[in-house]
Order: structure tokens, then sequence, then C-alpha cells
């Protein structure tokens, strides 16, 4: 690798600073070696619970009950079986899934799917800084704009803690996540749902598909489209196939390779098990935690404001601990930490992308700092230009761009998950790790519903910019979508081309 300053070329290990830094021992303990891998997981997992998946599961409570619990439950068997490929490419191939498109795919092509996955990037950071600077404004009355600069100074966080190493970085995210878990366990706790029901919606019913009925402007049907569309991201994949390559292992041991595979497996598994729960809790939240249909305002705001208003709860005990405040006060540290946690990904998917897409490489912070700097920008403006407005136009207007700026999500989900089953398909990239043919099928089939579903919500999604008429806005938002396709048939042609020459 070759130095040139602050920016320098980038075309060896992924992440070359941690790659292959963590030592496993060489043992038969099941549980010593699980040990040793767990934590890439939980990096992954802050994804799939961040701040932009919490309203949908919350609505979804509150307006269908538990039923769409079994689309939580889909949603987390597709993610599990995606984050399994994409950690085998990575431990398998020794490159992350950006360097292995890159390398299978021309320069221009590989420099137009860098721009799309960096979108993707920066609108989980926006949600990200929505929910830090609405957290830091709730338990500190900061005010919001001010909240929002503060959020940039989370660059001298990630500086600290790219000196302590990278087996504490898991186990810092490991933490939050239970911060995270136990608050609304606590909550849904005090609710006393109903268990029996909770449990029997696991099972998938027809009802899941159904137009009707339409509660807060929402069907079962769209309920489980925000779902599973909000739940599977696509930044997660590089991100897997890159920090799977910090434990040190021997690639000339076909054993030693195949521990890696499986107990990197069992860590992801675990842990995304754990976000499935949190997700629930949430869904379980909306249904028992708060009267039905009684949450009209869905911003982290209206939340807030909902768990400390004693007319909005389920319960008596519920409403006897609401009264000290500590239920919403509860949330927004669990905003905080998720937050927090978003911070960390989210830089360290920004630079696996940077190098193995264009070969360039910058200091994490700068990374941080100029990922940051882009994403506080359009809250900055949405805040000052809803200063005059009431209260709840505010609160609005930064739900609006939460839930917009998810829209980005969309364009990078048939890039991520296309090529992951391309590559993990092919014998020869992947040797006798290449997918089992029942494991092939489910990928496809889920790569197609994910794909469909983010798709198909486009033209909904662009009408409720209010930037335009609507059917400028339908016909805009289909000019997108075919644009998605070409750009999908050029990757899938290119991968194609260089298959037979690929070594």
């Amino acid at each position: 690798m070759e130095n040139h300053s602050f920016i320098s070329y980038a075309n060896g290990k992924s992440l070359a600073e941690i790659n292959s830094t963590i030592a496993v021992p060489k043992t038969k303990n099941f549980f010593r070696m699980l040990f040793a891998y767990t934590g890439p997981g939980a990096l992954v997992a802050v994804g799939y619970m961040d701040p932009g998946n919490w309203a949908a599961s919350i609505n979804g409570g509150q307006s269908f009950n538990f039923l769409l619990i079994s689309t939580i439950l889909i949603s987390s068997l597709m993610a599990m079986l995606l984050q399994y490929m994409s950690a085998k490419l990575g431990i398998v191939t020794q490159m992350d899934l950006a360097q292995a498109i890159r390398a299978r795919t021309s320069k221009r092509l590989s420099f137009i799917l860098w721009i799309v996955i960096e979108l993707a990037i920066m609108a989980t950071d926006v949600a990200e800084v929505i929910g830090a600077a609405i957290a830091l404004n709730l338990l500190f009355k900061i005010p919001l704009v001010i909240a929002t600069f503060i959020t940039i100074l989370d660059v001298f966080l990630l500086l600290l803690l790219s000196k302590v190493g990278f087996r504490k970085i898991e186990a810092l995210i490991s933490c939050l996540i239970m911060v995270i878990l136990l608050v609304f366990a606590y909550q849904v706790m005090l609710a006393q749902p109903n268990w029996k029901n909770i449990f029997l919606s696991v099972f998938p019913s027809p009802e899941l598909v159904a137009q009707h009925p339409v509660v807060n402007g929402l069907s079962p049907l769209t309920g489980s489209l925000g779902i599973i569309g909000a739940t599977v991201m696509p930044h997660n994949f590089y991100l897997h196939s890159s920090i799977c390559q910090t434990r040190k292992i021997n690639h000339l041991d076909l054993d030693d390779v195949q521990n890696a595979v499986r107990f990197t497996t069992w860590d992801s598994n675990i842990q995304l098990i754990l976000a499935f729960f949190v997700n629930v809790l949430l869904l379980i939240m909306g249904a028992a935690v708060f009267k039905s249909g009684a949450v009209k305002d869905s911003s982290f705001f209206g939340l807030y404001d909902a768990l400390s208003n004693t007319t909005m709860l389920s319960n008596p005990i519920l409403i006897s601990v609401a009264k000290t405040g500590i239920l919403s006060v509860l949330f927004a540290i669990a905003l905080l930490a998720s937050g927090q946690n978003s911070t960390i990904t989210g830089t360290l998917t920004g630079q696996i992308v940077m190098e193995g897409f264009i070969h360039l490489k910058m200091p994490l912070w700068a990374r941080r700092l100029f990922t940051r700097l882009l994403s506080v920008i359009p809250v900055i403006i949405c805040v000052v230009m809803t200063a005059n407005d009431t209260v709840s136009q505010q609160h609005f207007a930064l739900n609006m761009l939460l839930e917009n700026s998810q829209v980005f999500l969309a364009f990078a989900v048939p890039f991520s998950i296309v090529p992951l089953l391309i590559m993990t398909d092919d014998k020869r990239m992947m040797g006798q790790f290449k997918n089992r043919r029942v494991w092939s099928i489910l990928g496809w089939i889920s790569s197609i519903i994910l794909i469909f579903l983010n798709l198909y919500n486009l033209p909904v999604t662009f009408v409720s910019f209010n930037m335009m008429p609507k059917q400028e806005a339908v016909i805009l938002a289909y000019v997108v979508i075919t644009l998605i396709v070409l750009l999908m048939a050029w990757t899938c042609w290119d991968m194609k081309k260089t298959r037979s020459t690929y070594k």
C-alpha cells in the first residue's frame, strides 16, 4: 500500500489497520471459540435496530396490535441468511463486498456504485443525527440547532475508540445494544401484555397482506411493507464482509476457514436475534404500552411525550411509573445509545466502500467528519426553516426528513444483495464454500422480495415529498426505478462478463 499524505491509495486488505488483529484460540471448546468470534455481529445488528426502524415498529403495534410480529420475524430471517453469505464471502475470499464487486466490474461502474452506496450511508447518518439531536434536546433541553452541531463532536469519540482496539469497540457496541434491549424490555414488562397472543402472532397469517382495515393511513399490507423495507440495510453487507476478517485465521487450512465461517455465523445470528427482540419490543410498546390509537405523533418527540402522558398509557402500573418521568427518560437514553452505535458502524462502512470501490483511503476521523458534515446540513436547514412554525410542525418536519432520507436505502439494496448472491453462488470464487442450492434459492427469493418492496414504495415516497404535483412525482419515481433497473442490468452484465476470467 502506497501512502500519499492525507488521501492515500488503498488496494490491500480490507480495513488493513484491524484486519487479522484478533487472535483465535486453538481449542475444540465450543463456547471459547464462540466468545473469540463474538463481536462483529453486534456491529451488524446495530443497523437492524437504528432510529430509522423505531417508528415503523411502534406504528405497526398501534395500528394492528401484535399482527406484524410475524413480519419482523420474516425480515429477520432474510437478514440472517444474507448476512451469513456476506461474512462467508469476506472470510473465504479475503475481500470485502466492495473489493469483490470492484474486482469483477469496470472502473466506471465501480465509481457509480460507490456513489449509490455513499448515498445510503449518508441517509442512515441523517437518521442518526436526528435521533441523537432529539435525544440531547429531550434529556438536556439543548436547542435543536446546537444539539445538531454537538453531534459532530462524536468524531472525537471515534478517535478515542480507534486507540483502544477493535475488541473493545465490539464490547462497547454490545453494551449499548443491551441498554436498548433492557430499556424496552422493562417498559413492556410493566405493560403486562397478553403473552399468549404475542406468541401466536409469531406465525404468519393471510391478514398480513390484507389491504383492510386502514388505521392511521396504514393497512396490514403497507405496515408489513414498511417493516420489511426498513429492516434490511444494504450497507450492512459491506460492513460484515470486512469486520469478519478481524480474526486471525490460517487460510491455507480449510478446517480453520470452516470454523471461522461457522462461528461468525453463530455470532451474527445471535446478535440478529437480539435485534429481532428489540424490534418486537418496540411493536409491543405500540400495542400494549399505549392505549390503542392514542399516539397521533409518531415522531421521537411524540413518543417521548406519550411515555409521560398518563392519559395515553394502558394500565395503572405504567401510569404510576410514568408519573416519575422515568419511562420517557429511558426512551431518550435508548435513542442516544442507538445513535452512538450507528456512529461507529457508519464510519467503518464508509471507509470500506471508499477503499473497496475507488481505492482511496483517509483517516477514520476525517472520514467521519466528512460524512457527518454532509448529514448535518439537511437537518440544520430543516430546523432553521421551521423555526417560526409551531412545535408540532417542527416535529413533523424532522420526522418527514428522517423518513424521506431512507429512500436512498431503496437505491442501494439491489447493488448489495444481487452481487453478493452472484459471487457466493460462484464455485470458482468460493470453492467448497459455494452456497448450497437451498440457501441459494432462499437467498434469491429474499432478494427479489426485498428489491420489489423497496422499489414498490418509491412512487408513494416521492409523492409524500410534496415538492411537485402528484402526477409528476409518480413519473419521476418511475424514471428513477427504470434507471435503477438499467444500472442493475449493467452490474449483472459486467459481473457475468468477468466470471469466466475471474481467478
